[in-house]
């Protein structure tokens, strides 16, 4: 296969492309076999790839993004997608060569003058799978952390960012050799021939829902996963807070993509009698940032019909149930270029489908709290989040609610940041996902930490050897005293 003419794993040969990319998986899993050890210089080069495909086609990403969305605002994919991704290599690259040292580690004092240390090794070849709401990032930044640790990758794209995928697959094919990197393109039924191949590790993305396929596919060739799922993230404005403090934060964050992101709040809860006043800060941040919403560049189109009508769908089942639906932009929805201005939501229940389902979208459930118990006990009554938003001032409350609720992450008085942080690990909690990326976390999930114990020639094993008799008898109660 020819590094410089990537194969075509297009949707539109769904059949040819899943042998196509078996044969790949095929020569990566032979070749890592074959010569298990990938050292630092090969490493450094294959990230240093990996950081000039993003530098040097940013203009090229930031286009094809925007033809998927049908209208992603330029800057955000700037600042959430190109920005991150370069943040994560030179991280990673700054870092690997002390991340993949041996380390040297104390025997039990019992089988000394041994000892013991661990070799971190690369797994194999591993298997990414990339969601649409973030689709350079996301295959980005555990391509750094998976190429960080020696390994091969193996990346699905999703068919609903065809162009994005199209383009990376034909740099990919240009920036690595064929053996170290390809780029599977397809369908669902091309997703589900991608997770069921015996990976040394696969990292998803995605829905709760999805997962649970990823983990049923991985689990017939025992494969392990790393599931970095959703749910509903909430944001809990303390009483001590000031709310348009509050509400400035939470809509920037709410409103980055228009809402589709894995970490967006979904969801707040403000103390009682306060949802009016919060509502009109949140109208006066949006009218702050989007002055001309139904015009501006910088708000995104939700990214396909099918979730728009799934928007659609959540509040039309909320106003059926009872709900009452705060516009929060005087611009009104534009089904032709799928662009949903933001709402909030007042008098929900469990039993609508806005406070179901992972909202992914502009849409502000506001739901009163009164006192932090009540809070923390709604919080703790749902599935463990993937993030969590406090905005408080009082460190007692503060750490009442890190303390007693169980996240992904969380980022306080503010959205989102956690998120940036390359010396922070970045996984969900039960529904929410399981492992861990980014920065040295990465490096670990995608490393066999071999563990090695080094006998000495002079050692005391042999009195623990058959026939037992007196002498071993002293020994073990010695031992066990």
């Amino acid at each position: 296969m020819n590094a410089m003419e990537p194969p075509n794993f297009g949707a539109s040969a769904p059949v040819a492309a899943t042998a196509a990319f078996k044969r790949t998986f095929a020569e990566m899993h032979a070749a890592t076999r074959r010569n298990p050890e990938v050292d630092r210089s090969r490493r450094q080069a294959r990230l240093d790839a990996l950081l000039a495909l993003v530098h040097d086609n940013g203009d090229r990403f930031v286009d094809a993004i925007a033809a998927d969305f049908g209208h992603r605002s330029a800057h955000e994919t700037r600042l959430l997608e190109l920005f991150p991704s370069l943040e994560a290599v030179r991280h990673t690259r700054s870092h690997f060569g002390a991340w993949m040292k041996p380390q040297k580690k104390a025997p039990s004092i019992w089988f000394r003058p041994g000892r013991a240390r661990i070799i971190n090794q690369p797994l194999g070849v591993v298997g990414i799978i990339v969601p649409w709401n973030y689709p350079l990032f996301l295959a980005i930044s555990p391509m750094a952390a998976a190429l960080a640790a020696g390994n091969r990758v193996m990346v699905k794209m999703s068919e609903f960012t065809p162009r994005t995928g199209e383009l990376l697959a034909e740099l990919a094919g240009r920036y690595f050799a064929a053996e170290d990197v390809a780029v599977v393109l397809g369908d669902a039924a091309v997703g589900a021939d991608f997770a069921r191949l015996p990976f040394d590790h696969l990292l998803f993305t995605g829905s709760t829902k999805v997962g649970h396929d990823i983990m049923r596919m991985a689990a017939d060739n025992l494969t392990p996963v790393t599931l970095e799922l959703g749910g509903k993230s909430p944001a809990i404005v303390g009483a001590d807070y000031p709310l348009a403090k509050a509400a400035e934060r939470i809509m920037v964050g709410k409103l980055l993509n228009a809402g589709q992101t894995c970490i967006a709040p979904d969801y707040v809860l403000v103390p009682a009698g306060r949802e009016q006043a919060f509502i009109e800060a949140a109208r006066a941040v949006v009218a702050k940032l989007f002055p001309d919403m139904a015009n501006t560049p910088d708000y995104t189109a939700i990214v396909n019909e099918r979730h728009y009508q799934r928007l659609q769908g959540y509040l039309a089942d909320a106003r059926e149930r009872g709900a009452t639906i705060e516009p929060l932009s005087t611009a009104q929805a534009d089904d032709v270029h799928r662009r949903l201005p933001p709402m909030a939501l007042l008098q929900v229940d469990d039993g609508m489908r806005v406070m179901q389902d992972e909202i992914f979208g502009p849409l502000l459930p506001v739901l009163p709290y009164h006192d932090l118990d009540g809070a923390i006990f709604h919080v703790n009554q749902h599935p463990r989040p993937l993030a969590l938003y406090y905005f408080g001032n009082d460190g007692a409350q503060r750490d009442r609610v890190l303390n007693e609720t169980v996240a992904g992450g969380v980022t306080i008085n503010d959205t989102i940041l956690h998120i940036a942080q390359e010396e922070l690990p970045f996984g969900g909690v039960g529904p929410s996902g399981m492992g861990h990326y980014h920065g040295i976390e990465g490096f670990k999930t995608f490393t066999k930490q071999k563990a090695v114990f080094y006998q000495s020639g002079l050692n005391g094993m042999s009195l623990f050897n058959p026939p037992y008799g007196v002498l071993f008898e002293r020994l073990t109660k010695f031992l066990m005293r």
